[in-house]
């Protein structure tokens, strides 16, 4: 049977580890859930080379409809190209575009099937893929034909959390919840993608990062994506510990445009700074 045990690009936590292993073993979509930029969308990308399977993207959006994922009946192109005297016309599956699912479904070998924030569709959205993922087949009403999966896929659901979704979805995966990596884990993550960082630029930076989101009233925490960037802006500017410490006028960070993402968190730090002035 295969197994996850990680990847050399990617730090798996062992109870990550853990989910996805016991998704795999159940045969039941992967549910995983977390802040945006922890590494959810990654987590399937490094799955899918770790276990040396092919990946499939599906990337929802609010506009996305649960059936897209199945296939697509082009009915307009067809009635223009019935006007024009277009052969292809007489055959129904000219006009059928495949959907992810159908893509995973009918791959030669067994694949990693993303389904990439699927809080941002409707509500029925999940709801609407409950009968397909259970099944692993769905019917095509144009051709008559019936569409079963060759190899059940591998299917990792990531969510952000932006809403609810219902518990009859819920039931049919396995669900994990990727915490906000703690220090060490963090140290790990930053050594993965800029080895041979000096140990005195990196404890110093993972200080004032883990300082910066722990702030009281942060709108927005900044992500393990907008460390890796900060550091890598860090690196570029071959910036010393001692020329990362903050502007005591601002108490803003350097470079803090990879860090705080709005107005109101870059203020935030200008009013402590001046109420720290104040109280000084």
């Amino acid at each position: 049977m295969v197994r996850f045990e990680g990847t050399e690009h990617y730090v798996a936590t062992e109870d990550l580890k853990v989910a996805v292993n016991a998704a795999i073993t159940l045969e039941r979509p992967l549910l995983v859930k977390g802040e945006p930029g922890t590494g959810k969308t990654e987590l399937a990308r490094q799955v899918a080379s770790a276990l040396g399977m092919p990946l499939i993207e599906w990337h929802v959006k609010s506009t996305t409809k649960a059936a897209q994922g199945l296939y697509e009946y082009d009915a307009v192109s067809r009635l223009r190209d019935s006007q024009l005297g277009d052969p292809r016309v007489n055959d129904v599956r000219n006009y059928i575009r495949k959907g992810k699912l159908w893509q995973a479904f009918e791959a030669d070998q067994r694949v990693v099937l993303l389904i990439d924030e699927i809080d941002k569709a409707d509500i029925e959205f999940p709801n609407d893929l409950l009968q397909e993922l259970d099944r692993m087949e769905f019917f095509v009403y144009e051709t008559g034909e019936t569409i079963r999966a060759r190899h059940r896929p591998v299917v990792i659901i990531t969510s952000n959390n932006e809403k609810e979704l219902p518990d009859a979805f819920l039931r049919r995966c396995f669900f994990h919840f990727i915490r906000f990596p703690d220090a060490e884990t963090l140290a790990r993550i930053v050594e993965v993608h800029f080895p041979g960082i000096k140990p005195s630029l990196l404890s110093t930076a993972l200080t004032q990062f883990f300082e910066i989101r722990e702030t009281p009233g942060l709108k927005k925490k900044p992500s393990t994506s907008e460390v890796l960037d900060w550091l890598k802006l860090i690196l570029a500017e071959d910036l010393s510990p001692e020329e990362l410490k903050r502007d005591p006028h601002s108490l803003l960070p350097r470079l803090h445009g990879a860090l705080l993402k709005n107005e109101q968190d870059v203020q935030l730090f200008e009013r402590l700074a001046f109420m720290a002035r104040r109280r000084g």
